[in-house]
């Protein structure tokens, strides 16, 4: 009997700089991951993947590592908030799940799956997927991972009238996945980075064999406007890769891995060596200072200067001021460790700052509004 994975569809719309007001410190809030989302897979009615033995579901490892690794994160980060999608044996519908997202303004999104082949025990390991295409041979869009995103994506079936909630999208039909294709996500590259963080730290835990990184068409990922993965865990159908899975020091190495992961992702987005407790952790390794290189032309330089722009990006390549990403407009850009950040509608006036962001969301739906004083660039609510 086919089981439906359930994968939860975010339909996070952030609205940047919202209200025409000034701006107080109070609304002012440093580029720091503030909040999480830890999205346990499946739950209730819906078991998702089992075993051959149909002794374990899905819903249940899921669940244990996901409360394991916000366990963590709390623990090291105590100043990070971590939100649960579902933190008991629940059904979310993909509905709710955007809403825990959509209303928590998640600076990451991080759900947590087991994979499964039916009727074959060979395939094992752990995988991690962001939204996109990848240039690889065989691996991208509609490549070899096109079966599983077809599964994992069938949970809408479930729902009543998916065709209108999901803008007509049919996940057993093909030419509904060549939409993905044309998306354009401006945190493709952050989200390949922690994808990468991730199958890096998982690397020697309990699950032995790495299937890499890909991109791929989920309905989790489709319209985040966060940083967003899906990971496969492990193969519930493989032999080896269960008997991990029913381990509880196994899954709680994995969780430990995920923090590891994630203390790696942070020091990096942030620029800095602040680890908040993690520095106690044998498992994390300090941060390597960057290569320090030429800033490109369009660069900023720290002065006292004050100005007000929208971020539109943030990856770790160098961008040409005439990539057609910015669609006509002349950006700015501030480095920080591995990132840059760029700006579009800048001005020292607020006031017209805010007019162009209101024709920059336009374009760019997942945007917001900054303030850059001293070196320093704070996002205003």
């Amino acid at each position: 009997m086919r089981s439906y994975r359930l994968i939860p569809f975010i339909a996070a719309l952030f609205v940047a700089g919202a209200g025409i007001q000034d701006i107080s410190a109070a609304e002012e809030a440093a580029l720091r991951i503030k909040t999480v989302v830890i999205d346990p897979g499946h739950g209730g009615h819906d078991p998702g993947c089992v075993s051959p033995d149909k002794k374990t579901y899905e819903k249940t490892l899921t669940l244990d590592i996901g409360k394991r690794f916000a366990d963590k994160i709390k623990a090291a980060y105590p100043d990070v908030k971590v939100i649960l999608t579902r933190d008991s044996d629940s059904f979310v519908t993909l509905g709710g799940r955007a809403d825990t997202a959509n209303n928590a303004s998640a600076d990451l999104f991080i759900s947590i799956h087991i994979n499964a082949i039916d009727g074959n025990s060979s395939a094992r390991g752990y995988s991690v997927h962001c939204l996109g295409q990848s240039s690889k041979k065989g691996n991208d869009l509609f490549g070899k991972n096109l079966a599983l995103c077809k599964r994992e994506n069938s949970v809408i079936l479930m729902e009543e009238d998916y065709k209108t909630t999901y803008q007509g999208f049919d996940p057993s039909d093909t030419q509904s996945y060549i939409f993905f294709s044309l998306l354009q996500n401006s945190n493709l590259q952050l989200s390949l980075a922690l994808a990468e963080d991730i199958n890096n730290a998982l690397k020697g835990g309990p699950i032995k064999n790495s299937r890499g990184v890909s991109q791929d068409p989920f309905l989790v990922l489709w319209r985040t406007t966060m940083p967003a993965v899906l990971i496969e865990c492990a193969f519930i159908s493989n032999p080896t890769d269960l008997a991990a899975l029913r381990d509880k020091d196994s899954r709680d190495d994995i969780a430990a891995r995920l923090l590891k992961a994630f203390t790696t992702y942070k020091k990096r987005y942030e620029g800095s060596a602040f680890t908040s407790g993690a520095e106690n952790d044998p498992a994390v390794k300090p941060a390597v200072p960057a290569k320090q290189e030429e800033p490109p032309k369009d660069t900023v330089q720290p002065d006292s200067t004050v100005w007000y722009g929208t971020q539109v990006l943030a990856t770790s390549r160098t961008m040409s001021d005439k990539d057609p990403f910015f669609k006509g407009y002349s950006p700015k850009c501030v480095i920080s460790p591995k990132l840059r950040k760029y700006f579009i509608g800048v001005s020292g006036n607020l006031a017209d700052a805010r007019k162009a962001n209101a024709e920059i969301k336009k374009k760019f739906s997942d945007c917001f509004m900054v303030k850059f004083q001293n070196g320093e660039v704070t996002r205003i609510k």
